[in-house]
């Protein structure tokens, strides 16, 4: 078992996922409150907000206003930071209708800093519009809610489709395309029967998926809307209101933020594959998808499945603390795994064609 840690330590350091194993080092709310103050001026209580690898917090000025404060994991890369701030700047800037935080520079005028913290270590501190919402997570979900993110998440591949940054093309080791690269960590499932499962769908993505991706089309994408990353509004709960998190953005191909997005939809419904066909449809819409790209969204979100089980399943054994946020996409995952053991490939994806009008 020490030798399969090991490995499975130096497979995510690999990926760039170095991160997923440095746990973050606690912030107090006093020492949020002064940074808010001394560096953006920006005065008010704090109140922690959850994050797997960061800390983040709200801060609630005197006028009212709200702001989200995010202190970075010290192990990121400070290209990454940059790369995350400069997509927001650039969403704003290209369609500022797409509903995602702001952000706020500092006093100094940078859009976010790099400050010594414990020991010295350097983190990122970035301050941004905290918006109003009710998380997707906490409402019963509905048709409309697959189609407006499908079209959504469009839109902001849209806006996203001519953006570029150094560091785009970092290895992460959430990015589907990678995959393969978490099969050490499939070895600490428990159960026997759900190894396999995982073995048998990884295995089926690197035979039929990943030797075809690089002649996809590709772009930075989000590559993380999950329901606990979308907020809706308030007294309309059908009508989106935020996007959040773009922690796992990464330049990898666009029918893998389709993939990603539509696997969160596959335990909504009775009927798990309309529900994924609705949303892509919706998103088909608005940034049409080729035949090709189509017809790998069955291994795709099953590789989206595999992937959350290995990583949030060791994540979890590693930090039983943060257990509960970390494994909030578990479960549906493996029962996403189980319904894709059941329906057939050739249908799944005729079904994904109809919808999309292509034949």
């Amino acid at each position: 078992m020490v030798d399969v840690q090991t490995n499975a330590e130096a497979q995510t350091d690999k990926l760039g996922g170095s991160i997923l194993s440095v746990a973050a080092e606690e912030i107090s709310l006093a020492e949020a409150e002064e940074l808010a103050s001394r560096h953006f001026g920006i005065d008010g209580p704090a109140s922690r907000l959850t994050s797997e690898r960061d800390q983040n917090f709200r801060i609630v000025a005197g006028d009212g206003r709200e702001f989200a404060l995010r202190i970075s994991n010290h192990a990121e890369d400070p290209a990454i930071n940059d790369f995350q701030v400069s997509a927001l700047l650039h969403i704003a800037q290209v369609d500022p209708r797409i509903p995602v935080q702001r952000v706020f520079r500092a006093l100094n005028g940078q859009p976010h800093l790099r400050l010594p913290f414990e020991q010295g270590r350097l983190r990122a501190v970035r301050l941004l519009s905290y918006l109003p919402g009710v998380p997707l997570n906490t409402v019963q979900r509905t048709p409309a809610h697959r189609r407006e993110l499908g079209t959504h998440l469009a839109k902001l591949d849209l806006a996203l489709g001519d953006f570029s940054h150094p560091a785009a093309g970092h290895e992460l080791a959430w990015d589907i395309q990678h995959a393969a690269g978490i099969r050490p960590l499939i070895a600490h499932i428990p159960d026997i029967a759900r190894r396999q499962l995982a073995e048998d769908f990884l295995t089926a993505f690197e035979t039929n998926a990943k030797p075809v991706l690089s002649k996809l089309r590709a772009q930075v994408i989000h590559n993380d809307l999950n329901f606990y990353n979308v907020l809706v509004d308030p007294i309309d709960n059908d009508r989106l209101a935020g996007i959040l998190d773009f922690g796992d953005m990464v330049l990898s191909p666009l029918a893998v933020d389709v993939a990603v997005g539509a696997s969160y939809h596959m335990n909504t419904t009775d009927d798990p594959w309309d529900a994924v066909a609705e949303f892509v449809s919706a998103y088909h819409a608005v940034l049409p998808l080729e035949r090709d790209e189509v017809d790998l969204l069955y291994y795709l979100i099953a590789a989206r499945f595999v992937v959350t089980v290995a990583i949030t399943g060791w994540r979890a054994e590693r930090y039983p603390q943060n257990s509960a946020y970390i494994l909030k996409n578990n479960a549906s995952a493996w029962q996403g795994l189980a319904h894709l053991s059941t329906l057939k490939r050739d249908i799944a994806q005729r079904r994904l064609r109809v919808a999309c009008n292509m034949e």
